[in-house]
């Protein structure tokens, strides 16, 4: 196995041009246990530690641009308010020492549908930075997964970072595992209410092929919130339209059984998180809304 390591981003670029069959290794929590069990054993590594680019963020007035090698311990300490439900994911990956060494670009670049960073940068409409000798480009993160373990980067690109628009309303994430800590994902969810545009987003991780969204689900309940003029004032949600959010988000799911779970158990449980994160959501909203306040959502 040849081991490269280039000193910046333009010579790690000028690698995967020339090696476009390299495999990058950034915090390793995928790629060092494939190689340990010698699941995998690839020709070339190229090895990104030294890029300090990487492992910067800036946070603007409207859009954090968050390298792909920001450790979840610094989007845990720093950015808890600006990406929420990315917070909230990255408290439940791993161990404090993967926290300190993993990243949302190794999520990406593995593409598992079990990737705990998924649902919230679907919720929150990500966009992901990928570079190459022929240029940049920003790759929405819907069009983003295209199949298990698959991506949308050409062979020699590499993930620089994600842009991500700053909270503007509350957001979620809930996972269900076998324990706390150190598990791999039954069933993930968040959710996003984006007030400005009086939308909702989703994000559904490890129960299909790929993370995904529930469209119709985010439709309805936008639908719901705009004819019941609870945007503007606060109400508490009708019961009926909770229990359909939920019904709608684990329509959308498309799960297998494996040794974590059952489909029917992942369907139930992702409809149970979809429902509370609603509920934790509206109620956050509404302490927001002058006048909103009074007795939690149904």
């Amino acid at each position: 196995m040849e081991f490269l390591r280039p000193a910046d981003l333009p010579e790690a670029v000028a690698v995967k041009a020339a090696h476009p069959d390299a495999v990058p290794l950034s915090g390793g929590t995928d790629l060092m246990v494939e190689l340990t069990f010698d699941r995998r054993r690839p020709e070339r590594v190229v090895d990104l530690s030294r890029i300090a680019e990487l492992r910067t963020w800036h946070a603007g007035p409207d859009t954090v641009r968050l390298g792909a090698a920001v450790p979840y311990r610094d989007i845990i300490a720093h950015l808890s308010t600006a990406l929420p439900a990315l917070a909230l994911a990255a408290r439940t990956v791993g161990s404090p020492q993967i926290r300190n060494r993993a990243g949302v670009g190794g999520n990406l670049g593995t593409a598992s549908p079990a990737g705990d960073a998924h649902p919230a940068l679907l919720a929150a409409g990500a966009r992901v930075e990928a570079v190459s000798a022929r240029g940049s480009r920003l790759i929405p993160v819907d069009a983003f997964y295209t199949g298990p373990k698959r991506n949308a980067l050409a062979p020699d690109e590499l993930i620089t970072a994600v842009h991500i628009d700053t909270a503007r309303g509350p957001q979620q994430f809930a996972k269900v595992g076998t324990r706390n800590a150190m598990v791999i994902a039954v069933c993930a969810f968040a959710i996003a209410l984006h007030p400005h545009t009086r939308t909702v987003r989703t994000g559904i991780g490890s129960a299909a092929p790929t993370p995904v969204r529930a469209p119709e689900a985010e439709a309805f309940l936008a639908g719901v919130l705009e004819e019941g003029g609870h945007w503007s004032g606060g109400t508490p949600l009708p019961p009926s339209a909770v229990r359909r959010f939920g019904d709608l988000v684990t329509a959308a799911c498309a799960p297998i059984d494996d040794v974590r779970g059952t489909a029917a158990y992942r369907r139930h449980a992702v409809g149970v998180l979809a429902r509370r994160t609603l509920h934790r959501t509206w109620d956050a909203h509404r302490a927001s809304v002058p006048d909103g306040g009074g007795a939690p959502c149904a």
